[in-house]
């Protein structure tokens, strides 16, 4: 293998992803990094499905919960420590496996990122202070006055990417969709990346959001949301908005009961495991696409060994 490698392992929740991550990663010596946006914070390791700790002692596992649920991890926080790793990686002589279904993250990864400048705390601080007051839908309205492109593209619900503009523009004095027309910059342009792509059919990826719900109900996601709820954070921060978490929220302040939630979480959970293999379906470009969830399959380790 060139000393530059990396393997990328990439697809919807509930595919086998951190399986396969970790069976590859003994196989071959390597590294797991996470590229994963809710893995990274803390506090919530069952209802992000960050892996056990029987696991992680098994091969060194890096960027899992790294942040406060309070703080807003963005992509670009995300691509400087993942570029580290993968570099030190490089200098240990070992292969880094990042596995996540973040597409954003991937993508920013793999084909380069724009030349944003990282925005000040104090500009978060900010803009998260004017949510607060006015929301997102105001916050969304007002885009139009100097970012027009961003206004017609972004739902006026998402609280992330409208944060996101505003944060720019406040920061750079440049709209963000005029910083989206720059030259795209690759972190790590040497880099030689083997992407792995778990696309199960829909029934089978359907069934596993189901269960995995059910197990992670089992194994404690309803006093993990507890917590969560007992901290009393802004519920636009990226944490309060992981997959079960906003269900689980709406029985703990008795809107709807346990059984309506579980069920709604796991629509959900179901509805984004789509939208990411729409995503995942059509970049990046794949060295080895899987068209079953991982299940440890001994011979997928070989396919994966032969694409390096």
């Amino acid at each position: 293998m060139p000393i530059n490698s990396a393997i990328v392992i990439a697809g919807p929740t509930a595919s086998g992803k951190s399986g396969l991550a970790l069976d590859v990663a003994e196989a071959l010596g390597g590294e797991v990094i996470n590229a994963d946006s809710m893995q990274v914070y803390q506090g919530m390791p069952v209802l992000s499905a960050v892996p056990c700790a029987e696991d992680r002692k098994r091969v060194p596992h890096r960027l899992y919960e790294i942040f406060s649920p309070a703080q807003n991890g963005s992509v670009v926080e995300w691509l400087n420590l993942a570029v580290a790793e993968i570099q030190r990686c490089h200098a240990d002589g070992k292969i880094p496996i990042l596995a996540g279904g973040t597409g954003l993250y991937i993508d920013n990864l793999i084909s380069g990122t724009t030349p944003i400048p990282e925005v000040s705390a104090d500009v978060r601080r900010k803009v998260m202070s004017m949510l607060e007051d006015i929301g997102v839908q105001e916050l969304h309205r007002r885009l139009e006055d100097f970012d027009k492109e961003s206004f017609e593209r972004l739902s006026p619900n998402d609280t992330t990417r409208v944060r996101r503009a505003w944060e720019v523009w406040l920061d750079t004095g440049r709209s963000l969709s005029a910083w989206h027309k720059e030259p795209m910059i690759k972190r790590l342009p040497d880099a030689v990346f083997t992407v792995v792509k778990i696309l199960p059919e829909k029934a089978e990826l359907d069934e596993r959001c189901n269960a995995r719900f059910d197990l992670m109900m089992e194994q404690g996601a309803l006093q993990e949301a507890q917590q969560l709820h007992n901290l009393g954070l802004d519920r636009a921060l990226p944490a309060m908005k992981a997959l079960g978490v906003p269900e689980l929220f709406a029985y703990l302040d008795g809107e709807i009961s346990l059984d309506a939630a579980a069920e709604l979480a796991k629509l959900h959970t179901r509805q984004y495991a789509k939208r990411q293999r729409t995503w995942f379906a059509s970049k990046p470009e794949t060295d080895l696409i899987l068209k079953e969830c991982y299940k440890g399959q001994k011979n997928i380790i070989n396919d994966v060994k032969k694409r390096l």
